[in-house]
């Protein structure tokens, strides 16, 4: 299992990233102190998401995170059909900020 992954964001989006986050299931937990003025974290079964809060945020062109979610459909997100590499739907969506996330419903 992996326990993080850390992805830049630019401060200004931090409550779209909230919003976002919170839609695939995953609930802010609180950073270690000495983390709070620069990072947001979001939990969910084990895994988390730190953003990194930066001025000047770099997005992978081709990297993403990859997320199980129990509905698509009830996820409220503008989702990006892809191909069915292993017959079960998934999706890209964007995170604020420009971040890929794939989300479906069976994992591979």
């Amino acid at each position: 299992m992996i326990h993080h992954v850390s992805l830049e964001c630019d401060p200004a989006d931090a409550d779209a990233h909230r919003a976002f986050w919170t839609a695939l299931g995953f609930a802010e937990v609180a950073p270690p102190e000495t983390l709070r003025e620069r990072t947001v974290w979001f939990a969910r079964a084990g895994t988390q998401v730190h953003l990194l809060l930066t001025d000047a945020p770099v997005v992978p062109p081709r990297g993403h995170v990859a997320i199980q979610v129990d509905d698509l459909d009830a996820l409220g997100l503008e989702l990006e059909e892809r191909e069915r590499h292993w017959g079960e739907r998934r999706c890209h969506v964007r995170a604020p900020g420009g971040h890929t996330v794939e989300v479906f419903e069976v994992a591979p």
